[in-house]
């Protein structure tokens, strides 16, 4: 087989968490653009289809769902629904988040006493696990099931982060044992699922420009320049830098890559030597 044969993923089905903007729609857009058939899976149901009607105005074939990733309920229908609409599955990008926010440190570089350990509202604790490690426990869950009922090899991919690895002071505290847990999960599920075919990988983004933690880097664009400075390339990624790496780990050019978590972070894990 030729090298570029190994990444067409041509005509397989792929469906996306938290799809409808960010990271999340960079997979969507990868997929579609591949030529795979995409449901976009996102709380946000008005986005995930006007995303999916954009996509289809191109040519793809993607449809939307309504989706509460901390709702196992909502992600068995999800699955269900893309399923009964592609016959299968064969790719899924665990990728949903939410960050509280209101880490120890401010972007701006000043202590942030909410973010205090002993001061920490309980409730965006649990609102982060659910959403972050259960959510990401019932996609691959689901994936699962979707998989093996179809005698399908296939490929999971699961968001982690650069705070499931290395201390993020301006993230909420609860965002960063949330994404180890998923580094985690994503080796376990990796080698139980390894001997039907299934691969389970992990991409650890670093600073991406998202909505995520509220948008803050698109909203001061001071503190913005700031944080830039402490990443060795020197500046944050674009989503779409991410199109690639998911095209990688989704196709068969990746057939030997299982358990693995993949770090994009312009070198932010090697130290800022400036």
């Amino acid at each position: 087989m030729k090298t570029l044969d190994q990444f067409n993923i041509t005509g397989r089905s792929a469906l996306v968490t938290g799809g409808a903007s960010g990271i999340g729609l960079a997979y969507a857009e990868a997929m579609a653009e591949a030529g795979a058939k995409v449901t976009i899976a996102d709380l946000d149901s008005d986005g995930a289809e006007r995303e999916a009607a954009r996509l289809r105005s191109d040519g793809a074939e993607v449809q939307a769902v309504a989706c509460d990733i901390s709702d196992l309920a909502q992600v068995t229908a999800a699955f269900d629904a893309h399923v009964a609409a592609y016959g299968g599955l064969d790719i899924c990008f665990a990728n949903a988040g939410w960050d509280a926010g209101d880490g120890f440190w401010a972007p701006s570089g000043e202590r942030n006493p909410l973010g205090r350990i002993d001061q920490y509202d309980p409730e965006k604790w649990k609102r982060s696990i659910d959403i972050n490690l259960s959510g990401a426990y019932y996609t691959i869950r689901e994936a699962v099931r979707c998989m093996r009922a179809g005698n399908r090899k296939g490929s999971i991919i699961a968001t982690a982060s650069n705070a499931g690895i290395i201390n993020e002071p301006i993230v909420g505290i609860p965002y960063m044992p949330a994404k180890a847990g998923v580094l985690h999960l994503v080796r376990h599920a990796a080698l139980e699922l390894a001997e039907f075919g299934i691969r389970v990988n992990a991409i650890a983004p670093g600073p991406f420009v998202t909505n995520i933690g509220d948008g803050w880097v698109k909203k001061n664009p001071d503190a913005r320049t700031s944080f830039e400075k402490t990443i060795p390339i020197g500046r944050m990624a674009d989503t779409q830098e991410m199109k690639p790496l998911a095209l990688l780990l989704a196709s068969d050019a990746s057939s030997f890559i299982t358990g693995a978590h993949v770090v994009i972070d312009g070198g932010v894990q090697l130290g800022n030597f400036k």
